[in-house]
């Protein structure tokens, strides 16, 4: 994978945040694969499984439209799977969230999102981030 896929992946996890951010349920639902298996765990919950669960669950949070940025976000690349590594602001508060996608259809599309909370040290830039603003 080039550097062009590891720079889409990171778009494409910005572009979740921003659609997070705007508290946007219709778009949140594109962003999910459709073609593969979908799991989430927002903070605090257990584990939700299988897309219509998943879009259900995004759903609720939404309800409330967060006021969320993602930071330092790094991504990864295995083959036709991408993960991005970053911190969730909420105002004062921190967590630390994966987010892992699949390539379908030449886009990069959500299979896994999960985060929770962060030790303070942990909120430290990690090396050879790749950042989206």
């Amino acid at each position: 994978m080039s550097q062009e896929s590891l720079k889409s992946l990171v778009e494409a996890n910005a572009y979740f945040y921003e659609t997070f951010a705007r508290g946007d349920a219709d778009v949140m639902e594109t962003l999910w694969a459709k073609r593969e298996d979908v799991t989430c765990i927002h903070p605090g919950w257990g584990a939700v499984t299988g897309r219509d669960a998943v879009i259900r669950s995004w759903e609720m949070v939404l309800e409330n439209q967060p006021n969320i940025r993602c930071g330092r976000p790094e991504g990864f690349l295995v083959g036709d799977i991408g993960y991005v590594i970053c911190l969730e602001e909420l105002g004062e508060g921190r967590l630390v969230a994966t987010n892992l996608f699949i390539l379908e259809d030449h886009h990069w599309k959500l299979i896994h999102h999960q985060a929770g909370v962060t030790r303070p040290a942990d909120n430290e830039p990690a090396s050879g981030t790749h950042p989206i603003h």
